[in-house]
């Protein structure tokens, strides 16, 4: 159980959610290839890069499908994905409280696997227990995400960088844009910092970035983004 209290869950609603709608608008217009040397920097890293870790070559971008299921080992994650689109005020609608351990996955932008980044929100908490992205924010480079997609495969991602945004430093650059030209990538995203009394969001939000490492199944022939 979140150690808030005084019903200080279901605070996704307001700034962590509203940040979304401004990368999705740089994001739409063609800002998706940073070709970045390195894992970009937030305010305040929730990880850096372990010095002894040796990450996999990327593998090739495969035919799209969507996604299923999202599991992550290392952070006891496994769960369904649905599909979600944009709320009244346009940023991405998560799933509802009610749904807490369910994982939302923009439905209008990249497929887990192709080329592209893919993005998946989950809520950090509700108002009386964890919910699916409680421990996103203890996530490590090297940590593997394996998406199980529609068509039968397994799409494995290995964890690249982690980061937590504050309010002034969000960059939707660094979020949403690719790390690497011509690789398929993910994030998962959820709220973090501390809770803002005043407005009632958290100050910050963890971005999890991935990128494809294997595919298992069908449909691996490499296959460029829509």
């Amino acid at each position: 159980m979140s150690d808030r209290s005084h019903g200080l869950g279901r605070l996704i609603t307001g700034f962590a959610w509203a940040v979304l709608l401004l990368g999705l608008w740089l994001w739409g217009r063609g800002i998706t290839d940073l070709n970045l040397s390195s894992p970009t920097t937030g305010d305040a890293a929730a990880v850096g890069r372990p010095f002894a870790v040796r990450l996999p070559g990327a593998h090739p971008p495969v035919q799209a499908a969507k996604p299923q299921r999202i599991d992550i080992a290392a952070l006891h994650i496994q769960a369904p994905v649905v599909a979600r689109g944009l709320d009244g005020g346009g940023a991405i609608d998560p799933p509802p409280y009610e749904q807490a351990g369910v994982v939302g996955w923009y439905g209008s932008g990249a497929r887990p696997g192709e080329r592209g980044t893919a993005l998946f929100v989950g809520h950090v908490d509700t108002e009386s227990r964890p919910a699916v992205f409680y421990h996103l924010s203890e996530a490590t480079s090297g940590d593997k995400v394996r998406v199980v997609r529609d068509d039968g495969s397994v799409a494995e991602f290995t964890v690249d960088d982690v980061q937590v945004f504050s309010r002034k430093t969000f960059d939707p650059d660094k979020v949403y844009g690719q790390h690497r030209a011509e690789r398929a990538e993910l994030r998962l995203i959820t709220c973090g910092g501390t809770f803002d009394r005043t407005s009632r969001t958290y100050t910050a939000n963890v971005v999890v970035s991935a990128y494809l490492t294997g595919v298992t199944g069908v449909n691996e022939a490499p296959k460029h983004a829509r």
